[in-house]
């Protein structure tokens, strides 16, 4: 399906187009969302494009994505979808400036887009052009970026803390280390996503200023570009502190994992080296030999007893004097 968005006053109303054939010459910004061959061709008529399939959207080489055609700008993005829920996911978007209109076209519904369209339905331009929705949703990409990593670094900072929390709450039940990993490794993926996703944003904005260096902009929106820049900058560097820190805590609880096997496996060590001695004095008086004189000695079984305590006390004492356990 496709939606045409035409300037009316001081608002950009999505008009009704039933007949593929009769779109609206004033629209400044065409979506396609999943189009099929039909609204492929309608709008490559109106607009004098070739819309790129979604197999051409997936290539991952820059010829590819960003670069010129008939006088039309072709940028292709990663944008980020579902990043609210377990399963977030990328998905590839392509933006065409062909004179003032704006196609864009998607497979997915990333959530800047109907912000974008939400605000401009209220207030807009009387002479809003496709460059500005362009810079519109070129914005609202970005500030949903940085949301993202903003709730991301504050869950990576409640990981941690569980992670790092007293000795005396990580015994019993208390803690989940699955759950924690689990937790790490969709924090690692999320983070991941969004780098990629800033890194190809990134690309497109250097690609876009450098193909309107000849193109007659405001001031404003050239201004607003060179911002866009340095914001993506500063997110990309952002998401790689995130992920360092990422990785760290997935070492810090892996070692933690250890500690606590190496605690159990001490533990028994202990269990063995204590138990030993008075199994080994129980083994002598259980052989069954005919001359053994401690086996008529009215004080044998009492002493025999003493002595196991004592092979057992003995090593415990010492494991506690030397702060072994």
């Amino acid at each position: 399906m496709f939606s045409v968005f035409v300037p009316s006053e001081f608002s950009l109303k999505k008009a009704v187009a039933v007949d593929l054939a009769a779109l609206p010459e004033n629209a400044v910004w065409i979506d396609l969302v999943r189009p099929t061959p039909e609204e492929d061709k309608a709008v490559e008529r109106v607009a004098g494009i070739a819309v790129p399939t979604r197999e051409d959207m997936q290539e991952i080489e820059i010829s590819s994505r960003l670069y010129i055609e008939n006088g039309a700008r072709y940028m292709t993005a990663t944008l980020m979808c579902q990043s609210d829920t377990d399963m977030p996911r990328t998905t590839a978007v392509t933006f065409i400036l062909a004179g003032h209109r704006l196609v864009t076209v998607r497979y997915d519904s990333p959530k800047p887009f109907a912000l974008v369209e939400n605000k401009l339905a209220r207030s807009c331009s009387p002479s809003i052009s496709g460059e500005m929705v362009l810079m519109e949703l070129l914005d609202a990409v970005i500030d949903r970026c940085a949301d993202i990593l903003e709730r991301c670094g504050a869950e990576i900072d409640q990981v941690s803390h569980d992670v790092f929390e007293p000795e005396s709450q990580r015994h019993g039940h208390a803690k989940r280390y699955s759950q924690i990993l689990i937790e790490i490794g969709r924090k690692g993926d999320l983070a991941s996503k969004i780098r990629e996703s800033l890194v190809s944003i990134g690309r497109l904005v250097t690609f876009l200023s450098a193909v309107m260096e000849g193109v007659k902009w405001s001031k404003d929106m050239r201004e607003q570009l060179k911002t866009m820049q340095r914001d993506v900058v500063s997110l990309t560097d952002h998401a790689s502190y995130l992920s360092n820190k990422i990785t760290f805590v997935l070492d810090a609880m892996l070692g933690v994992v250890n500690l606590e096997q190496n605690n159990i496996i001490k533990l028994f060590s202990v269990m063995a080296v204590v138990l030993m001695p008075p199994t080994l004095i129980a083994s002598i008086y259980g052989m069954n030999f005919k001359k053994m004189p401690e086996l008529e000695w009215a004080l044998g079984y009492p002493m025999a007893v003493f002595m196991m305590l004592a092979a057992a006390i003995v090593p415990y004492w010492i494991f506690r004097w030397k702060k072994w356990l």
